[in-house]
């Protein structure tokens, strides 16, 4: 084992109750497997949401704070990518209920503070719901979030093309060139690109309509990967997890 151990599964049953005894945050990846474009695996979210948890769990440890990380949910609610094919989907009353099933035994063996980190657009409201559904029912602290809307404020600044991180798009794929290039079809980046947003002409930000993405962009990228770096993938990355460590380390959010 490393020097400190995060991962749930590589602690025995009793470390992992000695570090519930030592008010130890919960995170639990939750992604989706899914189509991503022309140039990246299905898998994008999974090894995405997988490598900031883990990546936020290092800072919070180095700072002092106890914290397990289960391994990633890795289904979720994707019926906007389906029409590419490559894409498993889940209903919400599906998905809600794994959700809660983790964190109630989490609950049951003593752990207080949770949170949801979410790496999958799809997932957003349901994570957010649920979060909200988990806290309620099992009285302890639960939080949720999908980890660019958490911190998008450095994640801008990091790109050349985009606001923000969009779908298999210039954010995304220099993360995965950084941690996976195998995932990268490099062949073709050219064609890795649509339009920049999810949203209609007219649609305001704060309107929910999804749509199929196949409509959207013939591609299924929404953003441009043709800029994408490993080294930009690793900044973004160390960014991400160093301010998502900031937020959760706060101690007014579990008070």
């Amino acid at each position: 084992m490393s020097a400190y151990e995060f991962e749930w599964m590589r602690l025995t049953a009793e470390e992992l109750r000695a570090r519930a005894a030592e008010d130890a945050m919960v995170i639990i990846p939750v992604a989706s497997m899914e189509q991503h474009g022309p140039h990246l695996a299905t898998g994008v979210d999974i090894i995405l949401g997988t490598a900031v948890a883990h990546e936020t769990a290092r800072r919070l440890a180095a700072a002092g704070q106890p914290v397990v990380v289960t391994p990633c949910v890795w289904t979720g609610l994707a019926e906007h990518h389906m029409a590419f094919g490559g894409t498993v989907t889940l209903e919400y009353e599906s998905f809600a209920g794994v959700l809660r099933g983790i964190v109630r035994s989490a609950s049951r063996h003593g752990f207080r503070k949770v949170m949801l980190l979410n790496g999958h657009g799809g997932n957003a409201e349901a994570v957010a719901v649920c979060a909200g559904e988990c806290a309620i029912e099992f009285g302890i602290k639960v939080a949720g979030g999908t980890y660019w809307h958490v911190v998008p404020e450095v994640i801008g600044p990091l790109l050349d093309r985009q606001a923000g991180l969009m779908h298999a798009c210039e954010a995304e794929t220099s993360m995965i060139m950084h941690l996976r290039p195998d995932s990268v079809r490099t062949g073709r980046l050219a064609e890795a690109f649509g339009p920049m947003s999810t949203r209609i002409e007219g649609q305001p930000t704060g309107l929910a309509m999804r749509r199929s993405f196949k409509a959207l962009s013939p591609s299924g990228v929404i953003g441009d990967a043709r800029t994408a770096t490993a080294e930009k993938g690793e900044a973004l990355l160390a960014a991400i997890a160093g301010r998502m460590a900031e937020v959760l380390a706060n101690p007014k959010l579990w008070a």
